[in-house]
């Protein structure tokens, strides 16, 4: 019998969000999830934001940012943050609909990736600041500060811990 080889260790980040029922709680939620998955140790996480639903409707959204070390291949990773936003409760009646729990890999290590099913790093992320102030919060060196500046207008409010 051969075992599978094991993978390098990649650094991912991963957006997290939700708009639906206990947002904050479904968002922590997702944390622990994270960190309870085998093949990802969840190395950083930001503070919460609220943020209001840019392409979408409904109430504010609760956002944040994780950084992963994880030995899943990319596709591997993807499965897991569906599963985590279907026990989440998370329904896809249409496009940019509201949702109670969203996770959207943005980068895996240094990869670019271009399937039907996976676009990394994020297509949007560097128009969007619910995911561009988190994430640079955690991971500075990863967000070019002119990124930053041409999503100032975008309202975002940074939430006490706790």
């Amino acid at each position: 019998m051969t075992l599978p080889a094991a993978r390098a260790p990649v650094v991912a980040y991963v957006a997290l969000g939700g708009n639906l029922g206990d947002a904050r709680a479904n968002v922590l939620g997702a944390f622990d999830a994270l960190a309870l998955t085998p093949g990802i140790t969840l190395r950083h996480r930001s503070s919460l934001y609220r943020t209001a639903p840019i392409d979408s409707s409904g109430p504010d959204y609760i956002n944040a940012v994780a950084e992963i070390q994880t030995t899943l291949d990319a596709m591997s990773l993807l499965g897991v943050l569906q599963a985590i936003e279907q026990v989440g409760g998370r329904e896809r009646p249409y496009a940019n609909a509201p949702r109670t729990l969203d996770l959207d890999l943005l980068r895996y290590g240094s990869a670019r990736i271009a399937s039907p099913r996976l676009v990394v790093p994020h297509p949007r992320m560097q128009a969007r600041a619910f995911v561009l102030v988190p994430l640079a919060e955690i991971a500075p060196q990863t967000v070019d500060t002119a990124w930053l500046d041409a999503v100032r207008d975008q309202a975002i409010e940074r939430l006490p811990a706790g």
